[in-house]
């Protein structure tokens, strides 16, 4: 039995023309990141939920990586589109490597980078559909920044995403202060957890907390 391929003209909705894929909804996400700045560095807690739709599918989801000497990356939403962050941020890491020339990304200039990642990607109607929280030190400089789905971005002591946005803010604005330990840090950070594990239907009991020293 032969088979025969018809061929579709070039202004045919089924041509090449039409095969762009969009993420139009995300599929296995993550919920919130909350990260502070203290006294020796920064400090980074997570959950390690991965929800597919409303149901909690995945319990031991890692959603924070280092990136190159310096930086601390952590990502709620999408998690095949913090994948594909990664890999963009590892060929980043790579070029800057290939140079030899002593010096290496920072922080600083690792968030602004995925802040114009973020806004290209949201001018081409095809975002990645995540929030990110980027934290490290260099030269003795502590940096904490985010940077939402649509390349909103901003520097601050304390910041989260998600729910964590709502409901664990107003704790570490109260609670914050510059000379905060690693130990009350991260009594800290368990208690917004805490209330994230009460109130958002996503979070699970398993944590992933790390920290950048100077």
């Amino acid at each position: 039995m032969n088979f025969m391929a018809s061929k579709q003209p070039e202004n045919s909705l089924l041509g090449p023309e039409s095969d762009s894929q969009r993420t139009l909804y995300p599929y296995v996400t993550g919920t919130s990141v909350v990260a502070l700045k203290y006294k020796d560095g920064i400090l980074m807690a997570a959950d390690m939920g991965g929800s597919y739709g409303s149901t909690l599918r995945y319990k031991s989801v890692e959603r924070m990586k280092p990136i190159g000497k310096h930086s601390l990356l952590g990502a709620s939403g999408e998690i095949s589109d913090f994948q594909e962050i990664l890999r963009y941020l590892d060929e980043l890491i790579l070029y800057d490597n290939m140079w030899d020339d002593g010096n290496s990304l920072g922080p600083k200039e690792v968030h602004n980078y995925l802040t114009r990642v973020m806004y290209n990607r949201r001018n081409k109607f095809n975002p990645l559909w995540n929030s990110l929280v980027l934290g490290g030190v260099k030269n003795g400089q502590k940096y904490l920044g985010t940077v939402s789905m649509i390349g909103v971005n901003f520097e601050d002591n304390h910041v989260a995403t998600g729910f964590g946005n709502h409901l664990a803010r107003p704790i570490l604005r109260q609670e914050w202060h510059e000379n905060l330990s690693f130990e009350n840090g991260v009594r800290l950070l368990e208690k917004c957890m805490r209330v994230l594990l009460y109130r958002d239907r996503s979070a699970v009991n398993k944590l992933q907390v790390q920290s950048f020293l100077f």
